[in-house]
C-alpha cells in the first residue's frame, strides 16, 4: 500500500498499530547496516533507501530526475515488505539469500524478484535482512545498476 505522506515519521505514523513495531524494528535494521552513501527518504510511498543524486547525477534511467532506488520497506495489505533491487540483479547474492533464509526461518520463503514479503511478523529474520543490508556497497550498486542497463 502507498500512503500519501512526505516524511519517514508520517509514513510510520499512518500505519495500523499493529505494523509500526515491526516497521520500525526493519528500519532500524536497515539504517544500521546499510553502507555509507544510502539516503532514506519516501519513495514511491514507502520507506525508500537511495543512491542520491548528489552521488549518482544520472540518477534512476526511467525517471532521470529520481535517486536510484535500491532499497524500500513497505507495509501492504497483507505482508511487509523488503524490496532489495541488489537481488534483482545478482544470482549469486539471491542464491545466497535464499539459502540462509532456508536455514533460519521455518516458514516457505514468499520473494518475487526484488520484493521479500513477511506474512508473519513474528518470522522474519532480522539478522539476516541486517546481512543482506551489509552485501551491497553504493560503488558497488552504481557498478551493477550500469551493466545492467547496458544489456537491456
Amino acid at each position: 500500500m502507498q500512503y500519501e505522506v512526505n516524511t519517514v515519521q508520517e509514513y510510520i505514523a499512518a500505519l495500523p498499530e499493529d505494523r509500526k513495531p515491526v516497521i520500525e524494528k526493519l528500519r532500524q535494521v536497515i539504517l544500521a547496516n546499510l553502507p555509507d552513501g544510502f539516503e532514506e527518504q519516501i519513495s514511491s510511498g514507502m520507506i525508500g533507501y537511495v543512491v542520491p543524486l548528489s552521488r549518482y547525477p544520472k540518477g534512476y534511467h526511467v525517471k532521470k530526475d529520481e535517486p536510484l532506488p535500491f532499497l524500500a520497506l513497505a507495509s501492504q495489505k497483507n505482508h511487509v515488505a523488503v524490496y532489495h533491487m541488489g537481488l534483482y540483479g545478482n544470482p549469486a547474492l539471491e542464491a545466497w539469500f535464499i539459502k540462509e533464509y532456508a536455514e533460519r526461518v521455518s516458514t516457505k520463503l514468499d520473494m518475487g524478484k526484488s520484493c521479500i514479503r513477511f506474512k508473519n511478523p513474528d518470522q522474519i529474520p532480522y539478522d539476516l535482512v541486517a546481512e543482506l543490508c551489509q552485501k551491497i556497497t553504493v560503488d558497488e550498486y552504481i557498478n551493477s545498476y550500469e551493466r545492467a542497463v547496458k544489456r537491456s
